[in-house]
């Protein structure tokens, strides 16, 4: 037990440095889409980008991407062959990388290639139900950014190296390149040939994005040496055997986007775009907490899968995830309450007009109740990770494909809803998948939910207090308050934080939820030291 006393303080310092970067690199995110909004509002041609860019955007994010597959499988194999992290890696190890990244490099050169000869058949068949004009557009898009596929699989692997080895601000930064090289482009170019900006400035910065991890995983000790050995190759079958159905279960996420995709083409123009800036927004607070906490968390879980220390996985666990879920409850209230007046603060300029903040919004209401199931899912499928099992998250995240087809079928083409249900049905599958993979954990382990979900039941019972409180006092302000716009909803989006706060936090601690006691405790040390 003292041994995980003295990672504790370890994990929360690697957290807090994540969750520090985090926030450079998601605000600057958020100026980048700002300026996308202002430039293109919700417009086809911004529909056209982000239908296209959803294809790539599954090599360079979900499988690439930090907490994606290529980084999953990268930690669970490598962080057990190398002794000494302060060493140069030996030489079977360093050929063990030379092996994947070439696996790597071939597989994704072949989609590249596919992608790039029939662009406009892919898009025809995941947007059929737009125009010609707009399939056409997303299929130009679509061949500017072939080369993110190849460079997302290398990424990964960087960013899984460089966790390893406790280098947690390089990969959390190297967004901000992508992010930079776009808010760069699109200001530059000028409007009568802004159509295809977002598309080359998305393919310079995953380019900039992967040269500058390049001098660090050299400096470790890793030099790619083509090697083609993939077959007898024991720990390349262990990647394998991790990676695969692990990029299973991210495609099938993507077939979610699809079908999602799918059922938006038919509601209006702009629907994606404006359900694309809701999921911006919402994984503004929720990316932070999650990269910041499962990050530093998964070698951990790693290393105690390896030496059969179960009682420290769920120690971790429940304390981890307690930990995002105190956060998570604040962010729904905040969300529910003050969620347009963040989206007018953020976008309503230029092209983005009150239509376009009332669409994101609405998509934003029904997204927020999943964060809950998100947080549990997300840290549930690292566990399942750390045994070498990515088999399991693949077949539960397949299961629900059915079930998101015949929500979007309920709730979009029968019932109505518009933008909401696309959300609310991703709020579903997500709870869906939460109570599967929290079930089939327990085949391998025995978990302690009892005292995770009385934890989480005290800080339910505080939400929805904090929650009618802010909410009457959202309303009283826009009775009272009047003050130009942004400093309107600069001095409401505070506000409504500041009373959420100071009425969440102590209903907490009065009715003893362990995890606030702890970080009230922890707090206190700092400043009184």
């Amino acid at each position: 037990m003292s041994e995980q006393t003295d990672k504790t303080p370890s994990l929360l310092k690697a957290a807090w440095i994540i969750m520090v970067v985090t926030i450079i690199s998601k605000l600057i995110g958020f100026i980048r889409d700002i300026i996308i909004a202002n430039y293109y509002g919700a417009s086809m041609v911004s529909d056209a980008y982000y239908y296209a860019y959803q294809i790539p955007s599954l090599s360079l994010i979900l499988l690439g991407g930090v907490g994606g597959p290529f980084h999953s499988a990268t930690v669970a194999i490598f962080s057990k062959l190398i002794p000494d992290l302060k060493q140069k890696p030996p030489e079977a190890v360093n050929k063990l990388y030379s092996t994947f990244m070439t696996a790597t490099i071939i597989f994704f050169l072949a989609l590249s290639v596919i992608m790039y000869i029939f662009p406009r058949q892919i898009m025809g068949l995941i947007i059929s139900g737009g125009s010609e004009q707009m399939i056409h557009l997303a299929a130009i898009h679509l061949q500017i950014m072939t080369p993110l596929l190849v460079i997302g699989g290398i990424v990964g692997i960087y960013y899984g190296i460089l966790i390893i080895y406790k280098q947690f601000m390089l990969p959390n930064l190297s967004p901000i390149i992508m992010s930079l090289a776009i808010i760069g482009i699109v200001i530059a170019v000028p409007s009568d040939q802004k159509g295809y900006a977002l598309a080359w400035a998305t393919t310079i910065g995953a380019i900039l994005q992967l040269i500058i991890q390049y001098p660090n995983i050299r400096k470790l000790g890793y030099k790619l040496k083509p090697n083609f050995e993939f077959v007898n190759n024991l720990h390349f079958k262990e990647i394998g055997e991790l990676l695969f159905p692990a990029v299973l279960s991210s495609t099938v996420g993507q077939i979610h986007i699809y079908v999602d995709m799918f059922f938006t083409s038919s509601i209006s123009e702009g629907a994606w775009t404006a359900i694309g800036y809701a999921n911006r927004v919402f994984q503004f607070p929720v990316g932070i907490l999650v990269t910041a906490f499962l990050v530093p968390l998964f070698p951990i879980f790693a290393r105690l899968v390896a030496d059969k220390d179960y009682e420290g996985i769920k120690n971790y666990f429940n304390k981890g995830v307690g930990v995002l879920l105190f956060g998570a409850i604040p962010i729904i209230i905040g969300i529910l309450v003050v969620g347009m007046d963040a989206v007018r603060l953020i976008f309503e300029h230029g092209e983005f007009d009150q239509t376009a903040t009332f669409m994101v919004t609405e998509a934003l209401w029904f997204l927020s109740v999943s964060i809950i199931p998100y947080v549990f899912r997300d840290s549930i499928t690292r566990v399942f990770y750390s045994f070498n099992d990515s088999a399991t998250p693949f077949t539960v995240a397949f299961s629900s494909i059915i079930l998101k087809i015949f929500l979007n079928w309920i709730l979009i083409s029968k019932m109505h809803f518009g933008i909401g249900g696309i959300t609310l049905s991703t709020s579903l599958v997500t709870l869906f998948n939460a109570c599967v993979l929290g079930y089939f954990i327990t085949k391998k382990m025995k978990m302690d939910y009892k005292s995770l979900f009385i934890n989480l039941l005290k800080m339910c019972i505080a939400g929805v207090v904090a929650g009618a409180v802010c909410f009457v006092a959202s309303s009283q302000f826009d009775k009272f308050i009047l003050l130009p716009k942004i400093s309107f909803e600069l001095l409401k989006i505070s506000l409504i934080a500041v009373i959420c706060l100071v009425v969440y936090i102590p209903l907490n601690l009065a009715m003893k939820m362990e995890y606030a006691g702890e970080l009230f405790d922890r707090l206190k040390s700092k400043f009184t030291r």
